[in-house]
């Protein structure tokens, strides 16, 4: 069974609610759709109700049982208005203009979220990134002591040898360009959380990369890898995270074994901490186009759940990244 198959199980046994805050695209319904009947999650559509309806009746969708709302109409715009300025005027937004935010289908779909009227949220068919991370990050927030929102590739190769039997947690990939030690061990500690309560990862042993392996070169740019493995272990002392080691170093036990003997990561890493944005999306990008492996990304850092999709995303990949985020849901 592949990992996103296990991931599908696992959502069915604690079913959640998603928003969908693109609820008028036409990927977004056929995913809804699929998601709603093999019972992986309760698929909520925000946007207007006709549009909703056309999208439906274009692509041969019935919307029976799945929940659509209308901001502009919702009984709960009222209630997420009032938590919205709450939340915000201490930033300098009013009244009347958490009224017109709630009336926005992102925000509205965060304060459901926000709220406990939905476990998580997927957007990104057409929004950009930073339109959903900007309400997510102002609204819903980060994890108590985390400091950053990061990204994580879940690497599932047909290399069965490599990792937690051929999945791989790389991170960041997609969000941080060049985080500081303090961020790097942030995203060390979160991919860690993520390879455990996502991916079932048993004991995640992560490894920060870099170009040296235990002092064999001395550079700037290896200090901040060694910084952050001081600092990770400061934010989490229990868990298994050695650095800074190269890549073979890390996934190879002969090499782990010969240039960091006794290391606790060294040659069976299976969560992989890029020092920055350039190096894990080449990485992830070699892994999937000549590895061959499947590649799946979540967001990690937020209290709750919410993921981006690339705006030229399939259905099938809306539908793989609502079912992991129900899954975030449940951790």
């Amino acid at each position: 069974m592949s990992m996103i198959e296990r991931v599908k199980e696992k959502a069915k046994k604690d079913v959640k609610r998603i928003v969908f805050p693109e609820g008028d695209e036409k990927r977004t319904v056929q995913a809804a759709a699929i998601l709603k009947r093999e019972g992986l999650l309760e698929p909520v559509l925000i946007g207007k109700t006709e549009e909703i309806r056309i999208a439906a009746e274009e692509t041969g969708v019935d919307l029976a049982g799945i929940l659509t709302i209308d901001p502009e109409e919702s009984e709960k715009a009222g209630f997420y208005r009032d938590t919205l300025y709450e939340l915000r005027k201490a930033k300098g937004v009013t009244e009347e203009a958490a009224a017109a935010l709630v009336k926005d289908p992102m925000y509205f779909g965060i304060m459901m979220v926000e709220c406990g009227d939905a476990d998580g949220l997927v957007s990104g068919a057409v929004h950009t990134t930073g339109d959903m991370l900007r309400p997510a990050l102002q609204i819903i927030k980060t994890k108590p002591g985390i400091k950053v929102v990061s990204s994580s590739f879940l690497m599932d190769c047909p290399n069965k040898e490599l990792g937690d039997e051929g999945l791989l947690v790389y991170a960041d990939c997609v969000v941080m360009p060049n985080p500081t030690a303090e961020e790097l061990a942030n995203i060390a500690v979160c991919a860690a959380d993520t390879a455990h309560n996502l991916c079932g990862i048993e004991v995640p042993k992560v490894a920060m990369l870099s170009f040296s392996t235990k002092g064999s070169a001395k550079h700037e740019l290896v200090s901040k890898v060694q910084e952050a493995v001081q600092i990770a272990h400061e934010l989490a002392p229990d868990l298994l995270l050695d650095g800074e080691l190269q890549f073979d170093a890390a996934i190879v036990p002969e090499i782990g074994e010969s240039k960091a003997p006794g290391s606790p990561v060294a040659g069976h890493a299976n969560v992989l901490i890029f020092p920055d944005l350039q190096a894990g999306n080449i990485a992830y990008k070699i892994t999937q186009r000549i590895g061959g492996a499947e590649a799946f990304a979540v967001l990690q850092g937020l209290k709750k759940p919410c993921n981006d999709l690339s705006r030229g995303c399939s259905v099938e990949d809306i539908v793989n990244t609502a079912v992991l985020t129900a899954v975030q849901a449940q951790g």
